[in-house]
């Protein structure tokens, strides 16, 4: 079965027929939730219209029966967006220039005092400045095939590690990188992380199969790092608009808060590490400033 009809299944089945003003006949119900007629009906569509839609074979649908179907669905905003990606979704690769980051926004990145990084549209570290290493640890550890973001949240135990509440840091992860795979659906390398993080994390296999969706652009994250203790920091996604499907995150704490010092005083002691990045297609890296050695640095 396609994204567009598990997902139509899954809230289907998260809704039950008294919620909505149906009696709940038919009991022992042979699936839980709703019926695809019932759907239809709330929605007011045809049954078969309704059956050919979740099994793929629609070509397009109207806003009216998509406002209609998230309405009987209960979805939320976020949702609603999710159902008309899916059913508008276009195959699209990726292309080489995903993994490029400009000099202008490597000297922009440079320039913070605080940790940013610069993430590609399968959530790729493609780059970071010496802050970022301050706070996690230097990404030109990891090979650059494994440089996502998503994937160090599970498979990654530095990073795995630093989170209080890490059970809602991944799930949100989870849910944001489902949003990504509607946007770029037939995505080879995208498929693949969905497919080797399902293998080796349980968690994951779990929140994935629950189809939730979540376009959170900011928030606040705890973490208990082992040199400065605990910290709460506040993260943002900016879109980066001369780049497609880049985007830049920040973390921030509040001016004056034991966080904010903290962050400073580690922050001081990584002072000398340059802008660093790389393409995780080629494996190769570059530095926006001097590398410590004079040649390509690599730390």
């Amino acid at each position: 079965m396609s994204e567009l009809g598990e997902f139509l299944k899954a809230k289907r089945a998260a809704v039950a027929p008294e919620d909505v003003g149906l009696p709940a006949v038919g009991n022992p119900r042979r699936v839980p939730g709703l019926r695809r007629e019932e759907v239809a009906l709330l929605a007011s569509v045809s049954v078969d219209h309704y059956t050919r839609l979740e099994q793929g074979r629609v070509s397009a649908a109207s806003e009216n029966l998509l406002s209609g179907i998230a309405q009987a669905l209960r979805l939320s905003r976020e949702e609603h967006e999710y159902l008309r990606m899916l059913v508008q979704a276009r195959p699209r690769r990726g292309r080489a220039g995903d993994a490029e980051v400009a000099a202008p926004l490597r000297d922009l990145l440079a320039s913070l005092t605080t940790p940013a990084l610069v993430l590609g549209p399968r959530t790729d570290i493609l780059a970071w400045n010496a802050e970022a290493v301050a706070l996690f640890f230097d990404f030109a550890e990891i090979p650059p095939p494994q440089r996502a973001l998503v994937r160090m949240v599970f498979l990654e135990p530095r990073f795995r590690g630093l989170f209080v509440n890490w059970s809602q840091v991944a799930a949100e992860a989870v849910d944001r990188l489902r949003v990504v795979a509607a946007r770029t659906p037939g995505d080879p390398r995208l498929n693949q992380l969905v497919g080797e993080l399902s293998v080796h994390d349980s968690d994951f296999r779990r929140w994935w199969a629950g189809h939730g969706v979540r376009t959170l652009a900011g928030g606040r994250k705890h973490l208990n790092h082992p040199v400065v203790g605990e910290l709460e920091l506040d993260w943002q996604v900016l879109q980066v608009l001369t780049a497609q499907d880049q985007t830049l995150v920040t973390y921030t704490a509040p001016a004056g808060s034991p966080s904010h010092e903290a962050v400073r005083i580690l922050c001081s002691w990584n002072a000398a590490i340059p802008v660093m990045g790389g393409n995780p297609e080629a494996g190769d890296s570059y530095s926006s400033a001097h590398s410590l050695d004079g040649d390509t640095a690599s730390h």
